[in-house]
């Protein structure tokens, strides 16, 4: 599919050099926060107080691109790699690359186009977009349905209540409820195409692409030979490779998980390494309707709001993975999500529901090979 000509992209567009503690304090925020925009390196260099506190080993560069209706930013540690800036502004044209093939909002796009055609006609697609499909049926399977990516409808139709005020009316969700259905989805794996079997039903990414355009990133970076980085897709998604340079023996990245009612804190802090964290939560997504708070989260086998947890944390392997089922086992709740960790030791989970007099309660899964640290009760 042949995509409109872009802008060559530049080192300077994207390059802004900072210390570790600044970059890494930005991530665990969430997205609709606005952080001061940190000091670069070169700023720092001038101020001989801080020159002397941090060796130049502490900095991070990072590179930065608005994508997917957030910030993607890749950090990488300064001067460890020769061409690394070059290369992570490379991964980022590939994550716009991604944008203009999954998206649902342009018309032009090749999601699009299965959506517009896939009832009516057999639809040949890229070999690992099909393979993006395969996984996020796998998914659909082994989460019981609580992961869909056939759950667009639903999710638009929710936005009615936020936006305008108007509740989705019984009847009108369980008509939608028919086109909610990964099996609805038939592959041909021989020949990479794809047919909807129902009129209306459409794939939408939303669960799983940020996640999935950040392997693709890594997978890149790796490649050209850059081990150690850290790339993010709106705080919410996070991946990581290799180890941050700090002048300590700690291995992997240290990244936040903002606390789920209060948005200036961190409720816990972790060491990635060679894994990736997803994070699904209400946050300021939520809204009220008579009195009642509903999620932006939504259940795709009932068509509601999914109620019960405030926030969940995945690591896994994978950063689709993570997403994915950061988004399950908020549907499903603190025991199922156990369940899952138990038969797929690989994903580790930290839940939070509502406790007590409006405590937070945090239920760590699968969590004893994870190096974590508790920074707020």
């Amino acid at each position: 599919m042949s995509q409109p000509p872009k802008k060559k992209s530049t080192r300077r567009d994207f390059l802004k050099g900072k210390s570790a503690t600044d970059a890494l304090g930005d991530i665990g925020r969430r997205e609709d926060d606005s952080p001061t925009p940190p000091a670069t390196a070169k700023s720092r260099a001038d101020e001989p107080n801080r020159a002397t506190q941090e060796s130049q080993r502490s900095y991070l560069v990072e590179v930065g691109r608005r994508a997917m209706a957030c910030q993607f930013d890749v950090l990488l540690n300064a001067g460890e790699h020769a061409g690394s800036t070059e290369a992570a502004i490379e991964a980022l044209d590939l994550i716009e690359t991604l944008e203009a093939q999954l998206t649902v909002y342009r018309d032009s796009s090749e999601v699009s186009q299965l959506n517009r055609n896939g009832f009516t006609e057999l639809v040949v697609v890229e070999p690992q977009l099909f393979e993006l499909i395969q996984r996020s049926i796998s998914l659909f399977h082994a989460t019981n349905g609580a992961f869909d990516i056939t759950s667009g409808p639903l999710i638009q139709l929710w936005d009615k209540l936020r936006t305008s005020g108007e509740m989705p009316k019984p009847q009108r969700i369980k008509e939608v409820l028919q086109l909610v259905d990964s099996n609805l989805i038939q592959l041909d794996p021989l020949n990479h195409t794809v047919r909807l079997s129902v009129a209306g039903v459409s794939i939408d990414f939303g669960g799983i692409g940020k996640g999935y355009a950040l392997d693709r990133c890594a997978d890149f970076m790796t490649t050209v030979g850059i081990e150690s980085f850290l790339v993010h897709g709106g705080s919410s998604s996070i991946l990581a490779r290799g180890t941050r340079l700090s002048g300590t023996t700690d291995e992997g990245w240290t990244v936040g998980i903002r606390h789920p009612l209060r948005a200036d804190r961190r409720l816990l802090e972790l060491q990635l390494c060679h894994r990736a964290v997803g994070t699904s939560g209400a946050g300021t997504k939520q809204f009220y309707h008579q009195g009642k708070r509903y999620g932006h989260v939504i259940d795709p086998r009932t068509g509601y709001p999914s109620d019960g947890v405030l926030s969940t944390t995945v690591v896994a392997p994978s950063a689709a993975t993570a997403d994915a089922l950061s988004t399950a086992f908020y549907v499903l709740g603190v025991d199922a999500a156990a369940e899952y960790c138990q038969a797929c030791s690989e994903v580790s989970a930290i839940i939070t529901t509502l406790g007590p007099s409006g405590s937070v309660e945090v239920h760590r899964i699968n969590c004893d090979d994870l190096s974590i640290a508790a920074i707020c009760p």
